[in-house]
């Protein structure tokens, strides 16, 4: 139990790079390769990227909002765009979550090929529209009402 318990103080106190470093060595395979690849992308992109550790051990990189996120899973790396719906995508890099209204996914399985040129031109705008939505507000919902 105690070793845990170092393990846990020991990563309240790493920054988010410093995990995200932690987590392509821990992964050590071909996944842990194309995270830093993406990520190496999306600071090429954008150099004001900030990078995160959310929702329990998720790498975020944002500038004024979440861009994306580098999630890795057994047979993907995926990158979630916040607001990939939004987003002009001509060379077709979204191939997972395209169902949804708001978010769009880039999963990269093994062997795969990324196109650096279409997706930082994927980051840069996702960071356009988070510039653009700055000082805008956000459309209020109209208030529900009640029945008893």
């Amino acid at each position: 139990m105690r070793e845990r318990e170092l393990a846990m103080k020991k990563t309240s106190t790493e920054s988010a790079s410093e995990r995200i470093d932690q987590r392509i060595r821990d992964l050590g395979d071909w996944r842990g390769e194309i995270l830093a690849k993406v990520r190496k992308i999306i600071h090429e992109a954008d150099p004001e990227i900030v990078e995160e550790w959310k929702w329990m051990g998720t790498p975020v990189f944002s500038h004024l909002g979440v861009v994306c996120t580098g999630e890795t899973y057994k047979s993907v790396v995926k990158m979630t765009f916040a607001k990939g719906a939004l987003l002009a995508d001509p060379k077709g890099l979204f191939n997972s979550s395209l169902e949804g209204n708001i978010r769009r996914a880039i999963d990269i399985r093994e062997g795969e090929k990324v196109d650096v040129k279409a997706l930082k031109a994927l980051i840069r705008a996702a960071v356009d529209l988070n510039l653009e939505h700055k000082n805008k507000p956000l459309p209020r919902r109209p208030a529900r009402k009640r029945t008893r």
